[in-house]
């Protein structure tokens, strides 16, 4: 499949998300970025470039093809990622956020599938209440937890640290998958948090990606 510049224009109920991009093919990726650049569409811009990220310089030539890969190279643990941003665990297997003691700031893992493209911006839902048992993992310590902080972040934002895995069907990311990889150390989102009703949600756009020196 290739996407022409009509072909690509987003509709409602058919944004980009990283998981979508990851199943295109390198070519495929490419043209969507170059479309992507054309219309200003910078939050399709910034999970095409995540995903191409992923792709090897040449192709491998074999009998099956060019190997795919669904996520970053040199990957590492959410302990690890989280304290080199100057971040310790309360829960160190299962926390999903924490404080940074230097400044105070807030820094959340983010599921990389999870994150949605839309209006020029990217998406992510970061805590919703368990609903008629929905959501078990939100009552959970680090869920509780996962909620405080987003209170905090309510003000001034925070950091995210995209997370890629493969998930486990009818279970939440943040409570088992079937495989974590780990997380992308060169990458960092700076984001908003929006409260929607009882949820809350980290948002970001043109500006959300730094690359940490």
């Amino acid at each position: 499949m290739h996407f022409g510049k009509t072909a690509f224009k987003p509709k409602r109920g058919h944004d980009w998300t990283q998981e979508r991009i990851d199943q295109l093919s390198t070519q495929d990726i490419e043209q969507l970025r170059v479309n992507a650049e054309k219309l200003g569409e910078d939050a399709v811009l910034s999970l095409c470039d995540a995903a191409l990220k992923t792709r090897p310089n040449k192709a491998r030539k074999n009998g099956s093809g060019a190997a795919k890969r669904t996520h970053p190279r040199n990957l590492i643990s959410r302990t690890k990622a989280f304290q080199a941003r100057g971040v310790f665990l309360s829960h160190m297997g299962g926390s999903w956020s924490g404080l940074r003691k230097s400044d105070g700031v807030v820094v959340m893992s983010l599921w990389a599938g999870a994150v949605v493209s839309s209006d020029g911006g990217c998406s992510h839902l970061l805590w919703a209440p368990n609903l008629d048992g929905s959501r078990p993992w939100s009552d959970m310590a680090a869920g509780k937890e996962r909620l405080e902080h987003c209170k905090l972040a309510l003000k001034d934002g925070g950091e995210g640290l995209l997370v890629y895995g493969e998930l486990l069907e009818g279970h939440l990311a943040e409570h088992k998958t079937r495989s974590v990889y780990g997380v992308d150390p060169e990458t960092v989102v700076n984001f908003q948090v929006e409260q929607r009703g009882e949820e809350y949600w980290a948002v970001w756009g043109r500006k959300g990606f730094e690359r940490p020196l």
